[in-house]
């Protein structure tokens, strides 16, 4: 058996949050084996079904939060919420990235996917040092990854629950203590990153070795 060496084709959506356009792409282009497609939340759910389907992964970077609908919108944004809806119909990978995990507060699925369900209630500090704590070394995301010291904005809230498994934390008073995670959301494996703020952050190795990792593990590779 020969291993699968094409890269992992992975859609990272955009949309309710500013960012920095040219050192999100870098960043993006910097993780060995990842052909991303980087692109607003509106041109994915104008894609055709076979589109959104030919994705490996579906990495969110968006911060929108009123619950989706299909109803009321221009042409150009598509049926976001048939498009969610279809998420873990089939085995392809979702990863919420950062502010991702703040989205959609109502929305019930949004809190099946995260793990997060009182997602309403937070407080952020920007460019806060976090002694990054490995909770998991075994785990296939964070392999060859040892603590480490990093800088990024931290949201203060409730860690998931025991329905997901802890990957990556920390000790700090401003700030959630499971920071990255996994779980399953129907036929998918989901990671959730609370890291990922700005470029303060994008560049770190340890950082863009977990965010890769864990774009190949919910991608099944």
């Amino acid at each position: 058996m020969t291993a699968n060496i094409s890269p992992v084709k992975v859609a990272v959506l955009t949309g309710g949050h500013a960012y920095d356009v040219p050192n999100f792409h870098r960043l993006f282009r910097a993780l060995p084996g990842i052909d991303a497609y980087i692109q607003h939340m509106d041109d994915f759910a104008a894609s055709s079904e076979e589109v959104r389907r030919s994705y490996d992964v579906v990495l969110f970077y968006t911060m929108l939060m009123d619950d989706p609908t299909d109803t009321g919108l221009p042409g150009h944004a598509g049926k976001p919420l048939t498009a969610l809806q279809g998420l873990g119909a089939a085995p392809q990978g979702i990863v919420l990235l950062h502010h991702a995990i703040l989205a959609h507060p109502r929305w019930p699925v949004w809190a099946e996917i995260s793990g997060l369900p009182d997602r309403g209630r937070f407080e952020f500090d920007h460019d806060q040092t976090l002694d990054v704590h490995v909770a998991d070394a075994r785990h296939p995301i964070t392999a060859g990854v040892q603590d480490w010291r990093m800088i990024d904005e931290t949201y203060l809230m409730a860690s998931p629950g025991e329905d997901s498994h802890a990957l990556l934390t920390v000790d700090h008073p401003r700030s959630m203590k499971t920071i990255a995670w996994t779980r399953a959301y129907r036929d998918a494996r989901v990671f959730c990153f609370q890291s990922g703020h700005d470029n303060l952050t994008w560049p770190d190795p340890n950082f863009q070795r977990v965010l890769r990792q864990g774009i190949l593990w919910a991608a099944g590779r």
